[in-house]
């Protein structure tokens, strides 16, 4: 099941996260999203644990945890094409006129 993970402290590191979610099962891989600029989190990551089960688990404890200060948000990650539908580009070149 993959999670994602939201309103993170810029502190809160893959390893942390790795070590808060394996309390709830077998973690399978974290990746914390960059700024491609800055190279600094932007406060959100996904996190994918090896069954359904334990993601619904660890979604259950930790959301709403406070982690570094900050209430840490997990629920259930969207299919990548449902977060790509409603992108700029796409409705971008929806609008233009002919």
């Amino acid at each position: 099941m993959n999670l994602y993970v939201s309103n993170l402290s810029f502190q809160v590191t893959e390893e942390s996260l790795n070590e808060m979610f394996s309390k709830y099962g077998k973690v399978n891989s974290v990746k914390i999203i960059l700024d491609r600029e800055t190279q600094r989190s932007r406060g959100f990551a996904f996190v994918e644990m090896s069954s359904e089960a334990e993601g619904k688990e660890a979604l259950s404890a930790l959301n709403n945890k406070e982690v570094e200060g900050r209430m840490m948000n997990v629920s259930v990650a969207r299919e990548k094409s449902e977060r790509n539908s409603n992108n700029f580009s796409q409705r971008r070149n929806d609008n233009k006129r002919w």
